[in-house]
């Protein structure tokens, strides 16, 4: 610290020698200070630009392991490192403030070395006759603050001929110009006497202390609205931190001399000048995507109120749902034995077990627990209506610890991940069969990330190209073989049902129909194309609907009532957002898509054509290539369909016309891939539903043995 104090003290000394203002002196000595440490400044500016470029990134990482602490910082460190981003470097400032601070307290609180540069033996002297002096023997020699109150009693005058006539053994020192000195320093500065310290004196002090803290709310009032990285901090970070600061603050202005309050309300002053500078030379707005930011706030958002409940509304007071939750995951543990359990992210995803549990109850007396994340789920309805059906409300932040604990036979689901997430295989039983039923007939390879299957038991596939992939990334990846069940899809059969119906209720139609059906993806055909098409199509004499991802509708209502708006006097072309029936997937005689999962649906239902704007693929395992197959979702295009390009748009009029009237050929075709390449069309329910009765036998027949041998 002595050698700190010297440095600063020489800067001190020529910041004091031509202003002669202990004040003027102390500002200057800031600004400089500003000035050297300007480097490191701009350093975190950037810094903290990174960091909140990475935030879209970071948010997205706890979104996808949620829950899952250990991973999030595992995978938030690998993102820091190859982003080349240091998270102490906001520390820097901070502790070289304080470095800083602590090195001008000493200076000071020892005007006579630093700004007056007085030798030693004459200081101690000094000190010595200011100690004999007090009557009231207050004075402390070794006291940090003796100087200042050497200073003091010389300045009063009382004893000025005291200090005079000092004599020195070194007969180059001269009490009488030691004396001059002390009092041609001035300590005052805008009224008050920078030797001042609150807590010793009170009076007019009173205020520096509350100037010091003023001055720390203005700076975190700065900091919060222009600090690129503050900006973004929960409020409980800006303003405890508010707090925090101007206590630190108003407890330094009191015990402190005012000197040292001064120099830091003038730091704080300048760091707001500086902050707004760096603004303009180093613009956050260049390098930071604040669309994307908002954008993935908006997916930890409805990850964290996923089945309806938020991490911040945790209590019974707060979710209405609580209480209910809590009882039902009593009530699901309070059951022993437990053979079957079904697990849903929410009500739609019923659709995908509908068969296999119709099945289940038909043929077999195994009761059914149905655990569903979503409160509104109608699970709840059927539950009242079949005594055998169990269900449970568990938001997903309890569902981490319900499935870590799960203690059933067999547990079904639908959710891929398992294990490499926040939702665990349970580590009370570890033979407990996991069974993946896929809600969707595309590629599990490349639309399911890396490993998404690895830690299930058994799957139960639609097609051949389901069956190879999983072969094939077993084989790549010298992983343990699972179960591999030719099920079919039996949502594709309960819509071949739906359609049935629909045909026989429908009239004949006077236009053809083109359904738009965009996915939600990075440029997809509502981020790229989807006025240009709709301009297109609107030449022709038929109907469009374009029905957008229902998270188009969520997180864009402003751009599709712009839409509805822009087409409201076209009567061709309506911009539909109730999503509550599937009739529109079921008229129209055309689809246009993208890389929407819908497409197979559409195309395998309705054996009508698919028309495939040409926007950037869908991968969501970038590993997908290392598989020996290509995936479906590539090939498949130009057999259901057509593929055209994004920079073609003018030929669409063209491309629909010839194939609608191919509509014949299309079908024929659709008809022969589906029957290569989907198992069991029509009674896929009961070979899933057969399956899972018979792993739940296998399952009890297995205890039952372990239970006699022991």
């Amino acid at each position: 610290m002595k050698v700190l104090s010297d440095i600063l003290g020489f800067v001190m000394y020529y910041c004091y020698s031509p202003v002669r203002n202990y004040g003027v002196a102390i500002i200057l000595f800031t600004l400089i200070s500003k000035i050297v440490l300007l480097p490191i400044s701009i350093w975190v500016q950037k810094n903290s630009i990174k960091m909140v470029k990475m935030q879209p990134e970071i948010n997205r990482i706890k979104a996808r392991f949620f829950g899952d602490k250990d991973r999030i910082a595992d995978e938030q460190t690998s993102l820091f490192k190859k982003e080349k981003y240091n998270p102490l470097a906001s520390m820097i400032p901070l502790i070289a403030q304080i470095v800083l601070l602590l090195g001008v307290v000493a200076v000071i609180y020892h005007p006579m070395n630093y700004l007056l540069r007085m030798p030693e033996e004459g200081i101690d002297k000094f000190i010595e006759v200011a100690v004999a002096n007090d009557k009231d023997n207050k004075l402390d020699p070794t006291a940090s603050s003796i100087q200042l109150s050497v200073v003091e009693q010389i300045q009063s005058g009382e004893y000025d001929e005291t200090f005079r006539n000092v004599k020195f053994e070194n007969s180059d020192i001269n009490a009488s110009q030691m004396v001059d000195q002390v009092k041609g320093l001035k300590l005052k500065f805008l009224g008050f006497d920078l030797s001042w310290i609150t807590s010793v004196r009170m009076g007019m002090s009173i205020w520096v202390p509350i100037i010091a803290g003023f001055s720390a709310w203005l700076l975190c009032i700065a900091q919060n609205s222009i600090n690129v990285l503050q900006a973004e901090q929960s409020n409980w970070n800006k303003y405890g931190m508010m707090v925090l600061s101007v206590g630190l603050s108003v407890y330094l202005g009191c015990f402190v001399p005012a000197g040292t309050a001064l120099y830091w309300v003038a730091s704080n002053l300048f760091a707001i000048l500086q902050q707004y500078l760096l603004n303009i030379w180093i613009n956050p707005e260049k390098y930071i995507d604040y669309e994307a930011l908002e954008e993935s706030r908006k997916e930890l958002a409805d990850m964290m109120n996923y089945g309806g409940k938020s991490k911040k509304k945790f209590s019974l007071k707060a979710d209405p749902n609580a209480k209910r939750e809590k009882e039902d995951y009593k009530r699901f543990f309070s059951i022993a034995g437990k053979h079957l359990v079904f697990y849903s992210e929410n009500n739609g995803f019923y659709k995908y077990y509908s068969k296999t549990i119709d099945y289940i109850l038909k043929y077999s007396n195994i009761p059914i627990h149905y655990i569903t994340s979503d409160p509104d789920d109608k699970i709840f309805d059927m539950a009242k209506e079949n005594g055998r059906i169990h269900a449970y409300y568990i938001g997903a932040i309890k569902l981490i610890t319900l499935m870590m604990k799960m203690d059933a036979d067999v547990v079904v689901m639908t959710m891929p991940d398992i294990e490499n997430y926040q939702i665990k295989r349970s580590i009370v039983r570890k033979d407990i069969e996991y069974i993946y039923i896929p809600h969707g007939m595309d590629s599990l390879n490349m639309t399911m990330r890396t490993g998404s299957m690895d830690h299930y038991d058994s799957v139960l596939v639609a097609g051949k190209h389901q069956r190879e992939e999983i072969e094939k990334t077993e084989l790549a990846y010298d992983l343990p073989r699972k179960i591999i069940v030719d099920c079919g899809y039996p949502l594709l059969d309960q819509m071949i049902e739906e359609r049935d119906e629909k045909v026989k209720e429908s009239g004949k139609k006077d236009k053809k129909t083109v359904l738009i059906a965009p996915s939600w993806q990075k440029d997809n055909i509502v981020d790229s194309c989807l006025t240009e098409l709709l301009d297109q199509l609107k030449t022709m004499d038929i109907n469009v609907v374009v029905r957008p991802h229902p998270q188009h509708v969520r997180h864009m209502p402003e751009k599709m009532e712009a839409l509805k708006e822009k087409y409201a006097d076209n009567k061709n072309i309506e911009i539909q957002t109730d999503f509550s029936s599937n009739s529109t997937v079921f008229e129209a005689d055309l689809m246009i898509t993208d890389w929407s999962g819908i497409t197979y649906e559409y195309a395998f239902t309705t054996l009508r054509p698919v028309l495939f704007m040409d926007t950037p693929m869908k991968v969501m395992n970038p590993e997908y290539t290392k598989i020996d197959t290509e995936p479906i979702n590539i090939w498949m295009r130009k057999v259901i369909g057509q593929v055209v390009k994004t920079d073609e748009i003018e030929t669409i009029p063209q491309v629909v016309s010839q194939m609608l009237d191919s509509a014949d050929s299309y079908k024929e075709k659709i008809s022969g891939f589906i029957e290569e390449y989907v198992y069991n069309l029509g009674n896929s329910g009961e070979v899933s539903g057969r399956y899972v009765i018979s792993a739940v036998q296998r399952k009890i027949k297995e205890k039952a043995s372990q239970e006699k041998s022991a």
